[in-house]
């Protein structure tokens, strides 16, 4: 029996558009245009571009895990988690609530505020060059071993968002425009703690910070302890206060303990392979004089270990981006950089568990007695390590469209 033309046609277009709708129904929507503006091919994270005074003896600092190296499209998937207020019991917080990119991704006051308008224990920390830190612990009393540690502890902080990982994992489960982003990073749409760890930390671990004045300084002179020409005479007598130039009887001032592996240019020249120039960061946690005694809310690395001779050891932070990270120290007691530095002035109190080099000969505490010049100059100098970049790079915005 033959069939017309017409009812074969009809039949087979009947067919195509039942095989179709079968097909979309399959593939998952991987257009999410309207949620987030993501580019078709993902940024450059992976290679950054550091300039030579990243030595490879400077670039050995990094604490990126085998099992995790930073990946284009596994920052880019941090980079959602970490703006997505989802990522909170009400839908009211994100990371970057308390990491603002133009603060340099801390936040610009004392205690930031959690996903039901408490108070947060700690100042919100800087991340820039995070990934240098080579101590690898991470916050303010080092009780996260490891970065991919750190990244899910706020996330189910009772104040800061109220989430379990249990309830992380089934939300981001339920949020499609997860699907692609994820297949992407680790082939799979399936999500996991580890997972969102591992993305989180590509993306903080992805924030380098060398495109400031001092960064163009070094590049030129490659020697701190040297004028800088594109330096401001104040600029370069700060610098020479930092890095102990001033008080040469002295193992350094501010470099011992802001720029680890630095001191040995002191002593030799050329400049030694092993130094360091441009990590901002300190080695150790260390107890700088904030409080006379251990009669305080805060007591930090030692109450953490429980071990008294560690009270009132805090993280020694990156300086970078310093002049847009205040108020500063661990609690936010201090709201400018004039007062941080008057502390290291005339303010250091006897503590008894006063880090060993924040003491003179006598065992006092040290106070530099820096004159107002010298005050100002040590700030200009601070206020170099901005970098501007970092802080206006949209690789590191918000992607979400609202």
């Amino acid at each position: 029996m033959k069939f017309p033309k017409i009812i074969l046609l009809l039949v087979a277009s009947t067919l195509f558009i039942t095989c179709n709708s079968d097909d979309s129904n399959e593939t998952p929507n991987d257009d999410y245009s309207d949620i987030y503006s993501l580019p078709p091919t993902p940024f450059n994270y992976s290679n950054p571009n550091f300039p030579e005074t990243f030595t490879p003896y400077v670039l050995g600092f990094n604490n990126t895990p085998t099992d995790n190296p930073i990946t284009d499209d596994g920052v880019t998937l941090g980079r959602v988690v970490f703006y997505d207020k989802n990522m909170s019991a009400n839908n009211s917080k994100a990371c970057a609530s308390c990491h603002f990119q133009e603060f340099g991704f801390s936040d610009n006051v004392s205690k930031s505020e959690g996903f039901e308008g408490g108070a947060t224990f700690r100042n919100s920390m800087g991340f820039a060059n995070a990934g240098f830190y080579s101590a690898e612990n991470f916050f303010w009393d080092h009780r996260a071993a490891t970065l991919e540690d750190q990244v899910l502890m706020p996330l189910q902080d009772p104040v800061e968002r109220g989430m379990t990982l249990e309830g992380i994992i089934e939300k981001i489960s339920a949020l499609d425009y997860y699907n692609p982003l994820f297949e992407n990073a680790f082939g799979s749409t399936q999500v996991t703690s580890d997972k969102i760890s591992k993305a989180l930390s590509q993306f903080v671990r992805s924030i380098y910070s060398y495109n400031t004045k001092y960064d163009k300084g070094i590049e030129i002179t490659n020697d701190i302890f040297v004028d800088f020409p594109n330096f401001t005479a104040s600029e370069n007598l700060g610098k020479d206060i930092f890095n102990g130039r001033l008080t040469p009887e002295a193992i350094g001032t501010c470099i011992t303990c802001h720029m680890p592996n630095a001191t040995p240019l002191h002593f030799e020249q050329p400049i030694p392979d092993n130094a360091n120039q441009v990590i901002f960061s300190g080695a150790e946690p260390d107890n700088i004089g904030l409080d006379l005694d251990i009669n305080v809310i805060d007591n930090g690395m030692g109450a953490f270990l429980e071990i008294e001779s560690f009270y009132g050891h805090f993280k020694t932070p990156s300086l970078r981006n310093i002049e847009i990270t205040g108020p500063y120290m661990h609690d936010g007691r201090m709201a400018t950089l004039e007062e941080v530095v008057e502390h290291y002035s005339t303010g250091v109190l006897a503590h008894p568990y006063l880090s060993a080099h924040m003491k003179n000969g006598e065992g006092e505490p040290r106070h530099l007695n820096l004159t107002p010049e010298e005050s100002a100059a040590l700030v200009d100098f601070l206020k170099t390590l901005t970098d501007y970049e970092l802080i206006n790079d949209e690789k590191f915005s918000d992607p979400f469209v609202n």
